[in-house]
């Protein structure tokens, strides 16, 4: 409902509609903006002059202060559709005394106290903060707008899983060249439905306490596997794998989706991606727009030609095109790689969160009224975090993750061997895979020593305790990873070089699973420690039962996703390798 419609002018910007209510610390939508009286107090006069405040309307709950889009209040002769968001003063005991009650208190001129204040806007901080501006001002009619504003994708299972659940939770964020929006025609491919330009693996711990941000080159040369996408009518289609080409042919190229990078990176990283988010040229240009800005610093001046980007050295504000210029600039930073484009670019993403997370947006309900349309304008998602509630949620679970332990990192690659002059990448699996090895154990690249602690002291009580002999350990063994053989190699493993003679091979688990489990018998503790140290399992991947085992009965091993091969831990190193650049989100870079 725009201004117009509330008997506002149309020169109001919507956000200015909103005011703090000292009692509540939630924002709530001026009715009369001439009026002397506080929003609680007009709310007030309205039910005092209905008479009661009973709810008609369809999806409302009494008491509850939130109301759906069908709720009333007031007699049938004079419906008034109530604000959403504002919360019921009524009293059975004191016949209305409730009401005027808080329309004394909402006349008074209290200050709200600080505390309040910083509660009631904080927790909507985080990489995504201004996804959650709908829910800090409490508004259906907004929801409503930022809900009208989100594209979906649907690809299926990969998208179908709970914001809130339990474990670790991986986002993948793509930025596409697809040429839409005012202004973008000269960008990007003419014809092109877009590629994967910019894309980063966003990895946030089980605890919330840090992420890791691993940006993939566009110019990796890769299998891209076969992917199932839906077609307009419903249908499935299925896209082809290729062999050996770029990354960011994973996307749009011969109908693919989303999805289908979500798949490539599976496959290169072994991390199974639970979301996507996907955003154009143009959300480069509206966000960085709505926040009024974003700080970069360059170590020298840039001037270039290609891009249009001219910056001075020093400090500078960029927003709209110049923001856009400077995360396509190639040509002008380090040897004009790809990969150096991707440090500038991370750098840019570190700022724009820590503008964010800054009191100055945070406070500002202008300000986040305007991100939040701009975000939601711009993202397409998958349907599983495909409406205004659903980011909001995410966004709250994002931000528990302070600045200073996202970490940006960047595919560990090496030039292609297969070309004589190499314009394209390949993984450098000796320094990848460990850095995989990290984020598949949730082992955080900010703070290792004591996130390592942590899981040695869970796993040393895990462990504590007698083993049994390898001899004396009987095991089943089932794959439910992605290798092929891993079963059978694995009891071959155990049997030739662990001396665990009683494991049998069971072939192919009942279906595929992300991480290796081990389920056991109370009575058989002693043969799991032994087995889970010889496999170096997590202590995750401990899974005792209630019953005790009887006679032959063995333990079950099913091998998942994390799986690498036999002999292989399965837990993560305890550092970074050395030879790995990570940043910050939290400190200023000057791009180079």
């Amino acid at each position: 409902m725009d201004a117009q419609s509330r008997g506002r002018a149309d020169d109001i910007d919507p956000a200015d509609q909103w005011v703090l209510n000292p009692h509540t610390g939630n924002y709530e939508l001026r009715l009369d903006q001439s009026a002397a009286e506080s929003p609680v107090a007009a709310r007030t006069a309205t039910a005092e002059d209905s008479g009661h405040g009973g709810d008609a309307g369809s999806g409302s709950r009494e008491g509850s202060g939130r109301r759906g889009a069908g709720s009333r209040e007031g007699s049938a002769d004079t419906p008034r559709r109530e604000v959403p968001g504002q919360r019921s003063r009524r009293s059975a005991q004191s016949g209305g005394r409730g009401a005027e009650a808080t329309a004394t208190a909402g006349r008074r001129k209290r200050k709200a106290p600080k505390a309040r204040r910083k509660k009631a806007l904080m927790w909507t901080g985080g990489v995504l903060a201004f996804l959650v501006v709908a829910a800090s001002l409490g508004t259906y009619l907004l929801y409503q707008r930022f809900n009208s504003n989100i594209a979906t994708v649907d690809i299926g299972k990969q998208g179908s899983k709970n914001v809130l659940s339990d474990g670790p939770m991986n986002i993948l964020i793509i930025g596409t060249d697809k040429r839409t929006g005012k202004g973008n025609e000269g960008y990007g491919d003419k014809n092109s439905p877009g590629h994967a330009e910019t894309t980063i693996l966003f990895h946030v711990s089980e605890d919330r306490t840090n992420a890791t941000a691993l940006s993939i080159p566009r110019d990796l040369k890769t299998r891209i596997p076969e992917c199932e996408t839906k077609q307009p009518d419903g249908s499935t289609a299925v896209i082809p794998g290729i062999e050996k080409e770029r990354f960011n042919v994973s996307l749009g190229q011969d109908g693919r989706d989303p999805g289908c990078t979500m798949k490539t990176v599976a496959e290169i990283t072994g991390i199974e991606t639970d979301h996507f988010m996907m955003v154009d040229f143009n959300a480069v240009k509206e966000l960085t727009t709505a926040v009024e800005g974003v700080k970069v610093c360059m170590a020298k001046p840039v001037k270039d030609p290609k891009s249009h980007l001219d910056l001075p050295a020093g400090p500078s504000t960029v927003q709209g095109e110049q923001a856009l210029a400077l995360l396509r600039t190639r040509n002008s930073f380090g040897n004009s790689s790809d990969l150096d484009r991707i440090k500038v670019q991370q750098q840019f993403l570190g700022s724009m969160i820590r503008e964010m997370k800054s009191s100055d947006t945070l406070t500002n309900p202008k300000k986040l009224f305007k991100l939040a349309d701009a975000a939601t304008k711009s993202l397409t998602v998958d349907q599983g975090i495909g409406s205004a509630t659903k980011l909001m949620t995410l966004a709250q679970e994002l931000g528990k993750v302070d600045a200073k332990n996202i970490t940006f990192v960047t595919l560990p690659v090496k030039d292609n061997p297969e070309e004589p002059k190499p314009i394209t990448v390949v993984v450098d699996e000796v320094r990848a895979e460990p850095l995989f090895a990290m984020m598949r154990s949730d082992t955080s690249l900010t703070e290792v020593k004591q996130q390592k602690k942590a899981a040695k002291s869970k796993q040393a009580a895990l462990l504590k305790g007698p083993k049994a002999d390898p001899a004396d350990v009987r095991v089943d063994v089932l794959n439910g990873g992605e290798i092929s053989g891993a079963a059978f190699a694995t009891v071959t493993w155990l049997q030739n070089q662990q001396g665990v003679l009683k494991s049998t091979n069971k072939a192919n688990a009942p279906e595929k699973i992300k991480k290796t489990t081990l389920e056991y018998a109370p009575n058989q503790a002693d043969q799991a420690r032994a087995l889970a140290e010889m496999m170096g399992l997590p202590a995750t991947a401990m899974k005792p039962g209630t019953a005790d085992a009887e006679g032959l009965q063995a333990m079950v091993l099913t091998l998942g996703g994390d799986f690498k091969g036999a002999g292989i831990p399965i837990t993560g190193p305890a550092k970074i390798p050395d030879n790995i650049e990570k940043a910050s989100a939290d400190k200023e870079v000057c791009a180079k």
